[in-house]
């Protein structure tokens, strides 16, 4: 089973309680967040292998959250989640993989597993002391 930390990023309530419950399915930790600043504030403190971001969500948009997310934890990966097919390719140059959400639940490991060992083969973000 997989042991590695996701942080997934949505403003729909339902939908984060669905996709913790999905991916704590596969053997996942999972931290949840509602919003983009929720989250650049709970990655300060704490670790996680890699973030999953919605595409569509309210406040802070999507290609502003993950460009702070690269700039202040340079490493992290990113994985977009999405039920749009056309991202615009700014916004998929800022991050390092691109799920469908009708690739949800069984596309979910190789994809996670693929970004984690890409991006970091220890498969951990530890936040700057």
């Amino acid at each position: 089973m997989a042991s590695a930390t996701l942080l997934y990023i949505d403003d729909s309530p339902l939908v984060l309680q669905l996709r913790k419950a999905t991916f704590e399915g596969y053997g996942y930790r999972v931290e949840i967040a509602s919003s983009g600043e929720a989250a650049i504030k709970m990655l300060k403190t704490v670790p996680v292998a890699a973030v999953l971001l919605e595409y569509k969500q309210e406040g802070m948009d999507t290609e502003a959250v993950a460009y702070h997310i690269k700039q202040r934890f340079p490493g992290l990966p990113i994985i977009l989640v999405s039920a749009y097919f056309e991202i615009p390719e700014r916004t998929l140059w800022l991050v390092d993989d691109y799920l469908m959400k009708s690739e949800l639940p069984d596309g979910l490991p190789s994809v996670i597993q693929r970004t984690l060992h890409a991006a970091n083969p220890r498969n951990i973000y530890r936040p700057a002391a």
